[in-house]
């Protein structure tokens, strides 16, 4: 079974938010490690901001279904970025019998975008 998900952020939407909001901002969406990656660039925040909006749609809970900063975007140096789920996020994921995701990310200087491809086996879903 395969499931998708993607989104489509306007990057200055995400500054502007930034701008007035810094703090409660970054403290409600993004986890630690994320917000030492991104360290206040625009276009990094917009991208993970992204991520979690594909996540979310990919195991179909919108983004009242699992808390921001239970998806987490990581990224080693030399390679693409990661999807590492949390609490929530866990174990609807661990319901659905997801047990790989693929993300692909980017940016322009307007908008960014996710895809998201999470894998399952196909006898795992328990509602």
């Amino acid at each position: 079974m395969i499931y998708t998900g993607v989104d489509l952020i306007e990057i200055p939407r995400i500054a502007g938010v930034f701008r007035r909001y810094p703090k409660r901002f970054l403290d409600k969406v993004y986890t630690e490690g994320e917000r030492r990656y991104s360290r206040g660039r625009p276009p990094q925040l917009a991208s993970r901001f992204a991520a979690k909006e594909a996540v979310m749609k990919a195991l179909g809970t919108g983004v009242r279904g699992v808390p921001w900063k239970d998806i987490e975007v990581t990224r080693k140096p030399g390679h693409a970025p990661e999807i590492l789920l949390h609490r929530k996020a866990k174990a609807r994921a661990d319901r659905m019998g997801i047990f790989r995701f693929a993300l692909s990310l980017s940016h322009s200087r307007e908008m960014a975008i996710a895809s998201v491809v999470a894998e399952a086996d196909d006898d795992a879903w328990r509602p």
